[in-house]
């Protein structure tokens, strides 16, 4: 199996405002991709795209993204840091105790969380978490399947996978709850050496494709969620 995660793209109004919050609160590149401003990722954290929309989609997200922290004084360094990067408090009354999650919206209006340090769940998975999903249990289990990922946590209709060398969980919190109607504006790309055997091989686990532009293959997962395939 040749086939591995890029990433996650996510539609933006602003591209250059999500990559340059984004880019400075993990410490990472921003590369321009075409229209879209790459983070690029690594096989223990998962590589963020921001495309070009005519607005942010709506929330809630069908995707959003957990920032973690290592003790109390990095919590508090870290929501500092988002906000001098745009981000704010969705509640201003907000206090960090260093046992529990912060929630912020960033500067295109999509939420986050900053991880309580006392979190054990998201532990060494380094400072991009988690990406949390709306999501069913087949779902999870599909993903665990596509990417040859182990699923960590199955409970509750919860399902998580994590990269076999650690770093970004991918969870699923049951449903789907929220609707799905065109095309994901948040969704996972994946690439392959060989697009057709992966299109069939993807299909065979539940797939089902949506259209194809050469490469660049787009599809659904059992949920109904977008999510692309291109050669690489």
């Amino acid at each position: 199996m040749t086939v591995r995660l890029l990433g996650l793209s996510l539609d933006v109004a602003d591209p250059a405002a999500a990559a340059a919050f984004w880019g400075g609160l993990l410490a990472r590149p921003v590369e321009r991709d075409g229209d879209a401003l790459r983070l690029p990722g690594d096989e223990r954290q998962v590589g963020l795209r921001f495309v070009p929309a005519e607005r942010t989609p709506a929330l809630p997200h069908l995707v959003h993204l957990h920032v973690t922290s290592d003790h109390v004084g990095d919590q508090d360094a870290v929501i500092r840091r988002a906000l001098d990067l745009g981000a704010r408090l969705r509640d201003p009354a907000a206090r960090v105790t260093g046992e529990d999650h912060v929630v912020l919206v960033d500067p295109v209006s999509a939420e986050l969380c900053v991880i309580e340090p006392t979190n054990g769940y998201l532990a060494g998975c380094g400072p991009l978490g988690e990406l949390a999903g709306d999501g069913s249990r087949a779902v999870g289990l599909f993903w665990s399947a596509v990417l040859g990922w182990p699923l960590v946590w199955d409970q509750d209709d919860e399902t998580v996978v994590q990269s076999p060398y650690g770093g970004t969980k991918v969870a699923w919190g049951g449903g789907p709850e929220l609707p799905r109607s065109g095309r994901s504006p948040q969704r996972m790309d994946l690439v392959a050496d060989d697009v057709d055997a992966e299109v069939a091989r993807l299909v065979g686990l539940g797939a089902a494709v949506v259209g194809r532009d050469g490469d660049l293959v787009e599809l659904t997962d059992p949920d109904g969620t977008t999510f692309t395939l291109a050669a690489g």
